[in-house]
C-alpha cells in the first residue's frame, strides 16, 4: 500500500499553481513554490495558509474554490516520481498487488489515479472522506487490505509522512518511509519505520524483485 501525493506522484506544480490562479482572484501574494511543497502532505488548509494568515474556519471558506480550481488542472504537470512506474511494474510482473491510501478527498483521488492511468491496475484506492477517520488512524489501511484480500501481517505501507508510518505500524503492516517525498518538514529517519529508502528502486531491492536491465 501506498501513499499518493509524495510517495507516488509530484502533485505539487498543480497544487501550487492552482494557488497561484486563486491567489490572482482574491488579489493576494503568491507563497513561493518550496514552501507550498513542503506542507502538501499536510493538505489543502495547510496549503492555503502559505498565502493566508487566517483561522482554520476562514481557510475552509477559501478550500471550495481553491479545490475547484485545483480539480481542473490536477494532472497538468503531475507526474509519477522518477522509478516509480518501473517499480509498479516490477510489482505486478511479481504477482504483487498495490493500492494507495491517502488523505486526498475521494473524488480529487478517482480522478487522479484515473487520469494519471492507474485505475484498472490498483487493488484498492482508499481515500480520506471514504471513513469517518483518516491516517494516522489505521482504519483505512486495515479496509484498503480487507478490499484487497491481503493480510495486514504481510503488507507493506509506503509513505513520505511520520502519518504514514504511524498509520501503518498501527494496522500491523511493515513500514517503508521514503526520502523523495515531500516530508513535511521532517526527518524520515526520525519516523521510526522499519525500513528507509532513498529511491523506488529501493523497495525492488527490499522486496527482492526482479527488474530487467
Amino acid at each position: 500500500m501506498f501513499d499518493l501525493d509524495g510517495t507516488l506522484l509530484d502533485s505539487a506544480p498543480d497544487l501550487h499553481a492552482a494557488l497561484g490562479i486563486y491567489c490572482a482572484e482574491v488579489g493576494a501574494t503568491v507563497p513561493p513554490y518550496a514552501a507550498v511543497r513542503t506542507v502538501v502532505s499536510r493538505g489543502s488548509r495547510a496549503i492555503l495558509r502559505c498565502a493566508f494568515d487566517e483561522s482554520d474556519e476562514a481557510l475552509l471558506e477559501r478550500m471550495p474554490r481553491y479545490l475547484e480550481l485545483y480539480h481542473s488542472m490536477m494532472s497538468r504537470h503531475t507526474r509519477p516520481f522518477e522509478g516509480v512506474e518501473p517499480l509498479l511494474d516490477a510489482l505486478e510482473r511479481s504477482g504483487i498487488a498495490w493500492g494507495i491510501v491517502t488523505n486526498k478527498p475521494g473524488y480529487l483521488t478517482d480522478d487522479l489515479v484515473r487520469q494519471i492511468g492507474w485505475a484498472e491496475r490498483v487493488c484498492a484506492v482508499i481515500s480520506g472522506d471514504t471513513l469517518p477517520v483518516r491516517k494516522p488512524d489505521p482504519a483505512p489501511v486495515l479496509l484498503a487490505c480487507e478490499r484487497a484480500g491481503l493480510d495486514p501481517a504481510r503488507s507493506l505501507f509506503v509513505g513520505d509522512d511520520r502519518r504514514d508510518v504511524q498509520a501503518g505500524h498501527a494496522a500491523g503492516l511493515y513500514t517503508v518511509a521514503v526520502q523523495w517525498g515531500y516530508l513535511d518538514g521532517g526527518d524520515p529517519h526520525a519516523w521510526g519505520a522499519d525500513a528507509v529508502i532513498e529511491h523506488p528502486r529501493g523497495l525492488t531491492e527490499l522486496l527482492k524483485l526482479k527488474v530487467p536491465a
